[in-house]
């Protein structure tokens, strides 16, 4: 049976167990309504309420949750970690980083997959990340039905906002091959909204939010307009260099380090000394957001040494400085790509495990003015726990509209549903002059900006005139990072050579340049002797239904070049 297939003959309203869903990269979390309409999360068998997206694989046994996370050291080539955001993707496609210390993704038909031995016996399965997702979504809803004491067949999931519609797709077939009927998708920020305005003491008033949500392998960051308790995504943007394991592995060169110190062996060379020191790493970060000390300890870290340290809070966020800061210019930019500043922000929502960390509340609190109120445990004692955000609000959702049907659903303009449609990647142009080869693009429209948009720019013509062709292309950015050492010191004996605060000092700074690559083309215009000194004005309107208008012309002439592409 297909996904639509399944959603549309899908349980009678009436009869609906519904849950809210947070299916994360890192962690999963269940959540359902009480008879009082109030949100609770639901822990599995093992008492988690944040539950690893993580399966192991032990002689045909399938481990979830926190077991499966345990599996990482012992049994990593069995073990599927991190999955996701590879769905409705192909191989080309995906960033496997974080796969390194789990089963390696693989090209497949079209698709995503794993070689594991999920069976008993000697021969390994290949597993697609559809299907792996379908096991985690059967494991989900079974520690749900437990716990209410019904099957559950249907949920509200939440989804990233750059989510293709592909990724989409993908995620609701999986979800139906569990034997659960997808309601609704809704965006993951909208969701963390909703749970707030679903407080009792909460009143719905017009504000403009951030979201943060900050997670173990990725962030996302939203700033949404909220009208009479309508919600609008103004911006957003989503970044993978700046989340909880980038804090992680600031800890584990820490230890790594101070672990050198007393022994010559490195633990991050060994696979499996790696996957302790990760583990640890993660437990001690969790431990310092409680806490102003933590205890790091490990048995047989490597070569059979035990390894136990301590560390406290300032020092930990004086090394990870680096990593905090991304997170401020991560959620400044995306204000400024909104066109808003910092004063006509009214909340900050901190969501996601990473939003625990105390010091990324208190640089909220210094980069938005008092008037902003910080919504996170460290900065708010009625603050919701923000790993359980986004199931809480999925849950809300589910209860509002369980008992409609579906074709109600689609078109419901509840405002938990009602955003702005946005590009998924910027639109540029790709200007070639006579004496040039590649080229230069130049963005015009930013990814994930709202529509209907209309953008004007102008291309500077060769000094000496001529032809010029203009391209419009969609186009991709990545922050290239390079290493620039620094000049070696002069020895000086009355220093300590070992101290920790000169080591840091030799480290390399890190420099980081944003490079464009060109994407997938949209359209060409020849602008034919243009003036000595002139230039080139590209016109590129985006309607409503992101259907394009490009208009290409030389600035101070009659005429130019018009043309229209259909809305996808």
């Amino acid at each position: 049976m297909s996904a639509e297939e399944a959603v549309t003959n899908g349980s009678a309203p009436a009869e609906r167990t519904t849950i809210g869903i947070s299916f994360g990269n890192s962690n999963s979390s269940i959540a359902y309504t009480t008879a009082e309409d109030k949100a609770e999360v639901i822990a599995n068998e093992d008492g988690d309420r944040q539950i690893p997206s993580i399966l192991s694989y032990v002689d045909g046994d399938e481990y979830n949750g926190q077991q499966a996370k345990q599996q990482l050291v012992r049994n990593s080539k069995n073990t599927v970690a991190y999955f996701r955001d590879f769905l409705g993707q192909d191989f080309k496609s995906i960033d496997p980083t974080h796969c390194h210390a789990s089963a390696h993704p693989q090209a497949h038909d079209s698709t995503v997959a794993f070689t594991i031995q999920d069976k008993e016996g000697d021969s390994p399965s290949t597993v697609t990340v559809g299907e792996i997702a379908t096991r985690q979504f059967k494991r989900l809803a079974r520690s749900a039905s437990d716990f209410l004491g019904k099957k559950v067949d249907s949920a509200v999931v939440t989804i990233p906002t750059n989510f293709s519609d592909a990724q989409k797709a993908a995620l609701i077939a999986s979800a139906a091959d569990a034997g659960l009927e997808v309601l609704q998708l809704i965006p993951e920020p909208i969701a963390a909204i909703l749970a707030y305005d679903a407080k009792l003491e909460s009143k719905v008033s017009d504000k403009m939010v951030v979201v943060a949500d900050l997670g173990g392998t990725r962030s996302d960051v939203a700033v949404v307009a909220s009208r009479g308790g309508m919600y609008t995504i103004l911006a957003t943007a989503h970044d993978y260099e700046y989340a909880g394991v980038h804090l992680d592995k600031v800890l584990q060169d820490h230890f790594a380090k101070e672990f050198i110190k007393w022994n010559t062996t490195d633990p991050r060379e060994n696979p499996r000394s790696l996957a302790k020191l990760k583990l640890e790493a993660e437990a001690t970060k969790k431990a310092l957001s409680i806490g102003t000390n933590a205890n790091f300890s490990v048995e047989s870290l490597a070569e059979g040494i035990d390894f136990a340290s301590t560390i406290n809070r300032l020092r930990y966020e004086t090394i990870a400085r680096k990593v905090f800061d991304g997170f401020n210019r991560l959620i400044e930019g995306v204000v400024k790509k909104a066109g808003l500043d910092v004063l006509d922000i009214d909340e900050v929502i901190l969501s996601g495990g990473t939003s625990h960390t105390p010091k990324i509340a208190s640089n909220m609190a210094s980069i938005f003015p008092p008037s902003t109120t910080i919504l996170a445990p460290s900065t708010t004692p009625t603050a919701i726990n923000p790993s359980e955000l986004q199931a809480r609000g999925a849950a809300l959702q589910a209860s509002l509209i369980q008992e409609y049907e579906k074709e109600d659903i689609e078109q419901s303009t509840h405002p938990a549903v009602t955003t702005v449609k946005h590009l998924t990647n910027a639109v540029g142009v790709l200007t070639i002059s006579s004496d040039e080869e590649q080229g230069v693009f130049t963005p015009i429209i930013a990814a994930e900006t709202p529509v209907p948009a209309r953008r004007i720019v102008h291309i500077n013509a060769p000094k000496e005139g001529g032809d010029v062709l203009v391209k419009v292309v969609e186009g991709g950015s990545h922050i290239k990072v390079s290493q620039i050492p620094k000049p070696p010191k002069e020895a000086n004996d009355d220093e300590d050579d070992s101290s920790e605060e000169e080591e840091s000092d030799d480290e390399p700074e890190e420099h980081r340049e944003k490079i464009w690559k060109v994407g997938k083309p949209l359209a060409e215009a020849a602008v034919k002797g243009v003036k000595k000194g002139g230039k080139v004005e590209v016109t590129i309107n985006v309607a409503g239904d992101l259907g394009v208008t490009i208009t290409v012309r030389e600035v101070g002439e009659k005429g130019g070049v018009r043309g229209s592409l259909p809305a996808p």
